[in-house]
């Protein structure tokens, strides 16, 4: 007997793709992750159909899908929009997902899925307004109120990444250029990107993320110098978003969300740049970690 009391979340990222069947209660059922076949569009909706169809024969369940994205549909195209994976924008992936599977695929964009999944039973449970941060390779904000994604009119919501550094030092202007095609937006200076970035500006020397962050936490000066300075780009944009739409909590998913060490820094340097020198907002790690985007894709089918 087939049951249909699943939800199934798809993580749609620019290196890997997560699958998870989770059921109604949010209890996980089964997890499967594949490279994400970059630069082919083609390619990435077959990988994506063929996660389901795995996840189903795997459960004896069918569920419902749901598909967490980096960027937007947009209402006026009905395309991709904004998304670093940049072979995904100009093109209909809910209506090609879709047809690949023969049901409905409900699509959000990821960091929007993160506040989603940790507003439901995560490190943001029962909180109304949650801001969702993912700092990954890119640099993703969403919003979630009453549990359900807010995306707005434009399907921008939340998109804090593209919006330049606040209060940026002769140093930091104009900016790095970002794929977006503008200069200084948070994205190049938060992210993992972000970091190798501002490392190798500094030192000349090439280094990955996660080698910096082992070189910080083993004293190295320029390592530590580098996440210094994240810290204190991190909390001007943090303060930002509080001072915007003041949320209840602010919660960081993504590779770089791992870095424990930052939040309590976060905590001391982010009243600092908000109005009025205050800031009680709690800034938590995601309790799910890098699983929070799959999870709110999975919920973005509401409880029948």
């Amino acid at each position: 007997m087939i049951k249909t009391e699943m939800r199934i979340g798809i993580d749609l990222g620019g290196t890997k793709i997560e699958a998870l069947a989770i059921d109604n209660q949010g209890v996980e059922l089964a997890r499967l992750r594949i490279d994400t076949p970059r630069e082919d569009y083609d390619a990435t909706i077959l990988a994506m159909a063929g996660l389901v169809r795995r996840l189903e024969e795997e459960t004896g369940s069918v569920g419902t899908v749901g598909a967490g994205i980096p960027g937007s549909i947009s209402r006026i195209t009905g395309l991709v929009k904004n998304s670093n994976s940049t072979w995904l924008n100009g093109r209909p992936l809910d209506k090609d997902l879709t047809a690949a599977l023969g049901r409905e695929v409900r699509i959000a964009n990821d960091a929007n899925c993160l506040a989603v999944s940790e507003a439901t039973d995560g490190a943001a449970a029962g909180k109304h307004v949650v801001f969702g941060v993912i700092l990954g390779t890119g640099c993703g904000g969403g919003v979630a109120i009453g549990g359900r994604v807010h995306e707005g009119p434009n399907g921008v919501a939340g998109e804090w990444g593209h919006n330049p550094l606040p209060w940026p030092r002769p140093e930091e202007y104009p900016g790095p250029v970002c794929y977006c095609g503008k200069r200084g937006c948070m994205e190049m200076w938060v992210s993992g990107t972000g970091i190798a970035l501002d490392y190798k500006t500094v030192t000349g020397r090439a280094r990955t993320t996660q080698e910096i962050v082992l070189e910080f936490e083993a004293g190295e000066r320029d390592a530590a110098a580098t996440m210094e300075r994240f810290e204190d780009r991190l909390a001007r944009g943090l303060a930002q978003v509080i001072n915007i739409l003041d949320p209840d909590v602010i919660v960081i998913g993504g590779g770089v969300s791992k870095v424990k060490y930052f939040y309590p820094q976060l905590l001391k340097k982010v009243p600092r740049h908000v109005f009025g020198g205050e800031a009680s907002t709690p800034i938590l790690p995601a309790v799910y970690g890098d699983s929070s985007g799959v999870r709110g894709a999975a919920w973005l089918w509401p409880n029948r």
